[in-house]
Order: C-alpha cells, then sequence, then structure tokens
C-alpha cells in the first residue's frame, strides 16, 4: 500500500491494492479482537477533563439579544482530553491506567468517579489546589453546536507537580500496569517540556515506548518518542512554525521524523485517511467510510484502538487499520463515544463480510453484527427459505423487502434442511451457490445458513424488528412472529409473483 511521497487527492479514494490491504489487515484485525485485549496494559498521561453537552431544539431568537434560543430536552457529560482516551481503551477490554492531574473541586470528584464505573485505574491521578479540573460544556440544538463554555486552568504545571505524574508512571512500569504509554496533549498545561522529556526517558529505560497525540507547534517536547499522530490542521500549523513547504504535508511529516528522532510519523487526513511515514517510506491507510454526524474524540479513539492493536501484536499499518475502523464507529455519534469492544468488533465483521463484499455470517457473527446495527438505530429485517434456482420471485420478495428495513438478513435453508423438506433431488443449486448468489444482490446485507426445519433458533438469537415472509402465508402461521411481536416488531407479507417457484420452473426445464 504504498502512497505517493504527497498528500493523498481526497477525491481518488482507496485503489484496489489499497482495499486488499484493508481487508488483509483487518482480518488480522478481527482475530486479535475477537481475542480480547486482557493482558494490553496502558498509561495514559496528560490532559484530562470533562465533556458536559446540552441538548434541546431552537425554533426562535431571544428578544434580549440576536441569540438562538435553545429549549433543553437533555444533557449529559462524559470523560473528555486524556480521560477520554483512557475511556476508549477501557471500552475496548484493556486495563488502563490515567495518569495526570485535576483540581480539589466537584469536576475533580465527579471525573474520578466516572472512571471508576469503567474501571479506569486513578491511583497515579494527582489532585492540585492551584488547578480548576478542566470542563467544557457544548450546547446543541438540531445536531448543531451553538457555542462552547470552557472552565479550565491552561497554566504549565509546575516541575514538582510533573515530578509527581513521572514517579507515579514510574511506579506503574514497576508494577507491570503499563505496556505502552500514550501522550494525549491538549495544550491545557500538562504537557510542558519538562513532563514530555522525563516521561519519554523514564519509559525508554524500561523499553516501553511512547506515543504522542500533539498538540501547539513545539514538538521538541515529544523528541525521542516512539511514534506521533498529528492531524493535517497541526501539521499545517507546524510547518509554517518551521517554514517547510506547505504543499506537501507527507514529506513534512517525513522531515518531522528524522527531526526528532521517531519509529513513525502517521498523519491523519481526515476523509483521505492515514499517512504512515517510516524509515521505509510512506503507508497509505484510507478511511474506512462512514456517515459523519461528529468528529469529537475521533482523534482520542485513533490512538487509543492503534496502541491498543500494536500493543497487542498487530504490525503498525495494520493497529492503523484498526484504528481507522474504529474512528468510524464513533464519528457516527453526538459527542465523545468510547469504542466498545463488541462495536469494534462489529465494525470489523462489517466490513470484512459487507464492505469487502462477502455478506455470509455465522450465527455469532451475525448476532454481533445486528447488535452495531440496532445500537445505530437502523431497522432489521429477516426472511428465510431455500431460495433454491433463484428467480423473478425471489428477486421481488428480496427487493421489496429490502425497501422495509435499513438491513436484510436473508436466512438460507442447509442443504440436508433442503433435502428433508424437498426431497432427494433437491436443492438443484447446493449451498455455497445459494450464497454466492444472495451474496451479490443489493438488497441483501447479510446472507446466514440455517440447518434446522425452521429458523425459529435463528429469530430468537438475532430479533429482528420485521419478520417478512411471502403471501401464501397468513401472518399467525409465520415461524417466530411471537418473539418478533413480543420484542415491539412486527411481519410483513408480499405478494407472490404468479407462476414463479422453483419447483414450477424445475418441471417447465424437464418438459423441454
Amino acid at each position: 500500500m504504498q502512497a505517493p511521497t504527497s498528500s493523498p487527492s481526497p477525491s481518488a479514494g482507496p485503489t484496489k491494492s489499497q482495499a486488499k490491504g484493508i481487508l488483509r489487515d483487518a482480518r488480522k484485525c478481527q482475530a486479535v479482537v475477537t481475542k480480547g485485549f486482557p493482558n494490553v496494559r496502558v498509561a495514559v498521561v496528560g490532559d484530562v477533563m470533562i465533556d458536559r453537552y446540552l441538548v434541546g431544539t431552537c425554533d426562535r431568537i431571544s428578544p434580549e439579544a440576536p441569540v438562538p434560543v435553545v429549549k433543553l430536552t437533555k444533557n449529559f457529560a462524559s470523560l473528555g482530553g486524556a480521560a477520554n482516551v483512557a475511556a476508549n481503551l477501557a471500552a475496548m477490554g484493556t486495563t488502563v491506567e490515567l495518569v495526570g492531574i485535576t483540581g480539589k473541586d466537584s469536576g475533580g470528584i465527579e471525573l474520578r468517579k466516572a472512571c471508576g464505573e469503567i474501571g479506569i485505574g486513578i491511583s497515579a491521578l494527582a489532585e492540585s489546589e492551584q488547578r480548576s479540573t478542566i470542563v467544557k460544556t457544548r450546547v446543541l440544538a438540531s445536531d448543531r453546536q451553538i457555542v462552547r463554555i470552557d472552565e479550565e486552568s491552561t497554566e504549565p504545571i509546575s516541575d514538582s507537580d510533573a515530578d509527581q505524574i513521572v514517579e507515579a508512571l514510574l511506579e506503574l512500569i514497576r508494577t507491570g500496569q503499563a505496556q505502552a504509554v500514550i501522550l494525549s496533549d491538549y495544550a491545557k498545561g500538562v504537557c510542558t517540556e519538562y513532563l514530555c522529556q522525563r516521561v519519554i526517558q523514564a519509559a525508554a529505560a524500561n523499553r516501553i515506548p511512547v506515543y504522542v497525540d500533539p498538540k501547539g507547534v513545539d514538538y521538541e517536547r515529544y523528541r525521542g518518542a516512539a511514534g506521533i499522530k498529528p492531524s493535517r490542521l497541526e501539521m499545517i500549523e507546524l510547518a509554517k512554525s518551521m517554514r517547510w513547504p506547505t504543499d506537501d504535508l507527507v514529506k513534512c511529516a517525513g522531515l518531522l521524523r528524522e527531526h526528532l528522532l521517531l519509529d513513525f510519523v502517521a498523519l491523519t487526513l481526515g476523509p483521505e485517511g492515514i499517512a504512515i511515514v517510516t524509515d521505509s517510506g510512506v503507508e497509505a491507510i484510507p478511511t474506512v467510510a462512514r456517515e459523519v454526524f461528529d468528529v469529537s474524540g475521533a482523534g482520542d479513539t485513533v490512538i487509543a484502538a492503534m496502541v491498543a492493536g500494536k500493543t497487542a501484536g498487530l504490525e503498525l499499518d495494520e493497529a492503523f487499520s484498526l484504528a481507522t475502523i474504529a474512528a468510524g464507529v464513533v464519528v457516527a455519534h453526538v459527542g465523545s463515544h468510547p469504542i466498545s469492544r463488541q462495536e469494534l468488533l462489529s465494525a470489523i465483521h462489517e466490513y470484512v463480510k459487507g464492505e469487502a463484499g462477502m455478506k455470509h455470517f455465522d450465527w455469532e457473527e451475525l448476532r454481533v453484527v445486528v447488535d452495531l446495527w440496532k445500537a445505530q438505530g437502523l431497522v432489521v429485517g429477516f426472511t428465510n427459505g431455500c431460495f433454491d434456482l433463484i428467480h423473478a420471485g425471489h428477486v421481488t420478495l428480496l427487493n421489496e423487502s429490502a425497501s422495509m428495513v435499513d438491513r436484510l438478513i436473508v436466512a438460507v435453508n442447509s442443504d440436508e434442511s433442503v433435502r428433508r423438506l424437498k426431497g432427494d433431488l433437491r436443492p438443484l443449486m447446493n449451498e455455497a451457490q445459494r450464497i454466492t448468489v444472495l451474496s451479490s444482490m443489493e438488497s441483501v446485507d447479510a446472507v446466514v445458513v440455517f440447518g434446522e426445519d425452521t429458523p425459529l433458533e435463528l429469530i430468537e438469537t438475532v430479533i429482528p424488528e420485521v419478520l417478512i415472509k411471502g403471501g401464501d402465508y397468513k401472518k399467525e402461521s409465520v415461524i417466530g412472529r411471537e418473539v418478533v411481536e413480543a420484542n415491539g416488531g412486527r411481519v410483513e407479507l408480499i405478494a407472490l409473483v404468479p407462476n414463479m417457484s422453483t419447483s414450477y420452473l424445475a418441471a417447465a426445464i424437464e418438459k423441454l
């Protein structure tokens, strides 16, 4: 997946070789995430904060001032900054320790409580009398951010506070609680040059890699880290400060790697993917396309997923392929959304089996993917049959079924099941052939095989919202109706195409 030495074109999209590379990486990611990350231990050092969201509707302007009036409908809070990086790691199933500093205030109490609820270690999280806990409050109306209010202390921490943080980190390293360190710099005063260099040197002395999510233009503080992940905008700002040409950001990333003695620079380019620069050249990791609602926290997810994957044994490009798949999930949510291991595994499954053109799932894979679809608010439909010698009647059924739902599952009888139902001369097309044809149809999102006489057990496993059958059935006799309706779903019947069935066609062919 070699990229050109200049930034990838935003309109080009992944090449065929890149797509094959992502698929290859995704398969390995799939194996790693399936096993989980129970033995991955990461320390996250940096600026910790609380993100608050006030969400409502807006349909008028205030008579007091030319500002929108937001009618509040809900409010919630989540971990932000370095704490969001840690939240992503915890949600993926790693062991994570948060290293930083809060104020001795209500925000600090709230942050610590939130960390404890999701399993983030806070033994290395210090308190300061001189600093307040950082709280960012965002007001949203109709999915648009109206204003952001920041409560924060951004003065650089003292060297004595930095020493306290480093000592806490060293204790984690000594006790085997940190196989990797993430420096999450939000330019709020924690990641001073003194602290960053002490962290990098202490980790290096123990052969522990440090990965940096940077801010600002003073990158000297990151010298000697294993790798760094600047965004396009951050690289442009750095290039200007270094008087490097901004018309070739990938080249600038190479200059940065050499200047700071890094193993790699991963330049994130939004919809154009990630360019990884190492001493071997440039590797392009295209973005896994998703509908974007909010990019808040996507960078945190990228660094967290990459480090989790790399620490678990993935190669660097494979780890970043995992990171792009993870980022594709979180941008579909409003606000910072730590990605769970189940969501990550589901997204990998969906990519490997769906976007790569392979829609055949086993039962467990399908259950995981359906959970993701439902979490995204998608309506899942289900139909089943032998689908032997697929004809216009089948196509009509599937097209009309797909028009009723967001995702359509087609359950197909196994060869042995067809023989029990139709006789020893059937099926005319074997199981693999029927799966191939069904998977090629645009209306179909997932194909699954069942060996029982009825799909009841499978329906109980995935619990679709819409159960669909042909018009030759009555709703009361549709297998699985009770399960679906008990869970708030419905049954739909679709009219049959006259004189169109496999048996009818087989008899007609026999007469030729």
